[in-house]
């Protein structure tokens, strides 16, 4: 990432979302005295801490290559990207269980007629901003993702940074969703225990929510191929340049967002001069990096296969 402009807008969206949402649930835990919104003013802190991580790891990430690092820092994000799934799991998904089920047991106290309304009223304010950070989100995701299916950029893709994000507003959407409907049956039916129906639904959301976010960036943080398409034009390239003959082998590896290290092995024409080697592969080089610019690290062995 080092040397490119990575784009944080879809970052800095959700933490205002975030951090608005904290401050209006706040304000009306403390006028209506109601312990939910205050637990959820928590989470709501708590989404923005995440946020600010991913920032961080956007700016480790982007520092050059120095002499213990000499392919750079690109993979600090899936670190910080990790630690995020790992909070959304621990701290948003096991507590909203823990405090679900809890709610069951105790059977506390019926809220309010007026701190109902007013905790409805919240909820629905939040899924609305909640919703127009998702639709910003879903965006970007599309403008990255070219053809490929929507599913199978989720899966593949090495934007940590952007699906932890559409991973965390997609879970808040579905959580305030649960919350509304838990708080409206409660408000109908006189009976809190929805609530803590809809507490439990939340954590489970957010524990799902983190397991795939988890599996996701554990690939990539130990070492994950970088996209197969990236071998198509390699073999593209080899085909177009004079006196290369053909692909003997390719590895590739992501080492961060629009970060990819290249090592092969190809067949050059024995016919070759020592200095007519060096050009076809100086040539080789130059066509593979025009077609695919994110890769910043390129190793060429040439090998006497014809």
């Amino acid at each position: 990432m080092a040397g490119e402009d990575h784009d944080t807008s879809h970052i800095f969206q959700s933490l205002a979302v975030n951090l608005v949402i904290a401050v209006g649930k706040g304000g009306c835990a403390f006028l209506t005295g109601s312990g939910a919104l205050l637990a959820e003013t928590i989470h709501s802190f708590a989404d923005c801490g995440n946020q600010i991580l991913l920032l961080v790891g956007v700016r480790k990430a982007a520092k050059p290559p120095d002499d213990t690092h000499p392919l750079g820092y690109g993979r600090a994000l899936y670190f910080w990207s990790f630690l995020v799934a790992m909070l959304l799991f621990s701290g948003g998904g096991v507590f909203s269980v823990y405090e679900g089920l809890h709610k069951m047991h105790e059977h506390g106290e019926e809220s309010g007629p007026t701190e109902l309304l007013v905790g409805l009223g919240m909820l629905a304010f939040s899924l609305a901003l909640e919703g127009w950070a998702t639709i910003g989100n879903i965006r970007e995701l599309n403008k990255r993702r070219g053809k490929r299916g929507f599913i199978e950029y989720l899966r593949f893709t090495k934007d940590s940074d952007l699906v932890v994000i559409f991973g965390e507003n997609s879970a808040a959407v579905l959580g305030l969703a649960f919350a509304l409907g838990g708080l409206g049956m409660t408000h109908l039916t006189h009976d809190p225990v929805w609530d803590a129906y809809a507490t439990v639904a939340i954590g489970a959301v957010l524990i799902g929510v983190a397991l795939f976010l988890a599996v996701e960036i554990m690939g990539l943080l130990v070492g994950e191929a970088a996209d197969p398409e990236i071998k198509r034009d390699i073999d593209l390239s080899a085909g177009e340049t004079s006196g290369v003959t053909r692909v003997l082998r390719v590895i590739t590896l992501q080492q961060g967002p629009g970060e990819v290290l290249v090592a092969c092995k190809v067949g050059i024409d024995g016919a070759l001069t020592g200095a007519q080697v060096v050009a076809s592969i100086n040539d080789f080089e130059r066509r593979v990096k025009e077609k695919r610019p994110e890769v910043r690290w390129l190793f060429v062995e040439p090998d006497d296969h014809a």
